[in-house]
């Protein structure tokens, strides 16, 4: 029944894409299927492996540190410190990382990043990326 909603819901909203619409119906076929309360946090949409942790935190280095500066604190882009972001919610980092910036060189990252790891950037980014060495 979810999955018929969810499928209603993508279609009168105009989904633009077939990801959208297939992350949509998997999600919910999932949350119909076995209650989160059940899923091992390794199987959770929300849980990040520390591997994976550490590429992103590799990633936030060296390719945003590309046009942010490799130590964050500004270059083509702003500053990603935890001072210059303080009033930026996570959400809207979240949004930025996914999205990009319209007008500026901000790239939107989303063919490579799952919402998941975007929400684990910003707040890392909002607590401190920690040094790579």
């Amino acid at each position: 029944m979810r999955a018929i909603l969810l499928l209603a819901a993508c279609r009168a909203a105009k989904a633009k894409s077939h990801r959208l619409l297939v992350t949509a119906l998997a999600g919910g076929l999932l949350a119909a299927a076995v209650p989160a309360a059940d899923l091992p946090a390794a199987k959770s949409s929300r849980y990040i492996s520390p591997a994976r942790q550490a590429e992103l935190t590799h990633l936030v280095r060296q390719d945003c540190g590309s046009c942010h500066g490799m130590t964050l604190n500004g270059g083509l882009g702003p500053a990603l410190t935890p001072q210059a972001l303080s009033r930026k919610p996570p959400v809207y980092l979240t949004n930025v990382i996914l999205d990009g910036r319209h007008g500026t060189a901000m790239p939107g990252w989303r063919p490579l990043l799952s919402e998941t790891e975007a929400a684990w950037i910003a707040d890392r980014l909002l607590a401190g990326i920690p040094d790579a060495r």
